[in-house]
């Protein structure tokens, strides 16, 4: 395994253990670099206009469209150190 890979593994873990919880911008980017770096581009077509969350996630995902696995892992890990201050 990559250090790269160690690394975003334990900053998954570490978001789920943060001591405040994130306000809803930084909980679409955690989902989107997540998304990105385990599944790839965003997949499917959008949510419906009723489906708010689950649109807002779609529409984050898609902002990071084109963003590398290795990319998007630094992204995320980058984004978790920030809200664990």
């Amino acid at each position: 395994m990559s250090d790269l890979k160690a690394t975003f593994e334990e900053a998954a873990q570490a978001a789920t253990n943060l001591a405040k919880k994130p306000d809803n911008n930084a909980m679409l980017q955690l989902y989107a670099f997540y998304k990105q770096a385990t599944v790839g581009d965003v997949q499917g077509s959008r949510p419906g206009f009723s489906d708010f969350i689950a649109r807002a996630k779609y529409d984050a995902w898609s902002k990071v469209k084109g963003t590398t696995q290795d990319g998007a892992m630094q992204s995320y890990i980058d984004l978790v150190k920030k809200l664990q201050g």
